[in-house]
């Protein structure tokens, strides 16, 4: 078990909060969210539309240019939240992956194989192959049940059927303590923002339902739900279907807190487009992860994880997350989406 010592007279959460001046002991682990930017095999799946992402598509998508990819997106999750926990990501939702395989390729890489993680994957209805999918340290995280709820909708134009993501649910517990995490991948943004706004709407009424149904359960369900979901923190679908909240003196019992609008409101983003930063991977939390007492985990702080070598250096897109694959050509980097992450921290006994 991996733990931080934080110490006295500082701010943790706002400026009348400060610790005791005895050195107080925490533990303290990563939860963290990535889109891995079109995590595929160069197999050909029959089934859905991945032929791009083959050896013979338009992609020319080899064993040698996916094996690279791989080593990429381990080496990165490796290292969310290191600084501050001293260990990759207790538990982490991933997207845009296509199936279990790429899953046990990535856990097996040389940079994540010691942490032994777990998977919980579904595959999911998306006509393209991609799904979502949980990551967690087994040593860290003990799975209790999980489950896949699928995003049942139609197009407003041809009221044809609407193949998306399914939204991933897992209970489990962290040293103890039980948490439910959803991952999300909300439809994009094809078409305009304001034509497909719908689609997104549904995915976080879909969203709302099911944490609904674990606070009927329990008023006090610490609850984290987490993905891309292709809407900022201000959007209709997060803002006043999930009513997620920026402040947390506004927020009730069942109530959500959104630390990413805090993050969007000084300018930081996860992907960019067109000269615009969008904070579209958000982790929002439920409210009695903002109980004061630490006994058990609670929420310390949130970030978007950019370090440089996340960041193309030069041309056009300077600035912008590096990704992996740009103007038909692999680049060798990474994605088009930064991780982000939250720190949960409970005292030690």
């Amino acid at each position: 078990m991996f733990s931080k010592s934080i110490y006295t007279v500082f701010f943790l959460f706002t400026a009348t909060f400060l610790f005791s001046q005895e050195k107080t002991e925490y533990k303290i682990h990563t939860i963290a969210f990535y889109n891995l930017e079109n995590l595929f095999d160069p197999e050909d799946d029959p089934i859905t539309f991945d032929d791009d992402r083959t050896p013979k598509g338009k992609d020319h998508w080899t064993y040698k240019l996916y094996r690279h990819k791989i080593k990429n997106m381990a080496r990165t999750i490796s290292e969310i939240g290191k600084d501050l926990a001293t260990n990759s990501p207790a538990i982490l939702g991933v997207a845009e992956i296509e199936n279990r395989k790429v899953l046990e390729d990535l856990v097996n890489d040389p940079n994540l194989k010691s942490k032994d993680y777990g998977i919980v994957h579904f595959d999911s209805p998306d006509r393209r192959g991609i799904d979502v999918a949980l990551l967690y340290q087994k040593a860290l995280f003990k799975v209790k049940n999980y489950n896949k709820h699928e995003l049942i909708m139609y197009d407003n134009n041809t009221a044809k059927r609407v193949f998306t993501r399914d939204q991933l649910l897992v209970g489990g517990y962290l040293d103890g303590d039980l948490i439910h995490i959803i991952v999300n991948h909300w439809p994009s943004r094809r078409g305009g923002e304001a034509r497909s706004r719908y689609k997104r709407e549904k995915a976080a009424a879909l969203n709302k339902k099911i944490m609904d149904s674990l606070f009927a359960i329990d008023p006090y369900a610490k609850i984290i739900t987490m993905g891309d979901l292709n809407d900022n923190p201000n959007n209709s679908s997060v803002k006043k279907i999930l009513m997620a909240k920026q402040y947390r003196k506004n927020i009730k019992i069942k109530g959500l807190y959104n630390p990413m609008a805090k993050l969007a409101k000084k300018g930081l983003g996860s992907l960019a487009w067109r000269d615009q930063w969008s904070l579209f991977d958000q982790i929002i939390i439920s409210k009695n992860f903002l109980n004061t007492n630490y006994s058990s985990y609670r929420y310390y702080k949130a970030g978007v994880f950019n370090p440089e070598y996340l960041i193309t250096s030069t041309g056009k897109y300077k600035g912008y997350p590096f990704r992996s694959y740009a103007n038909g050509t692999y680049t060798g980097g990474y994605s088009d989406h930064f991780p982000v992450y939250i720190y949960l921290i409970k005292q030690k006994k």
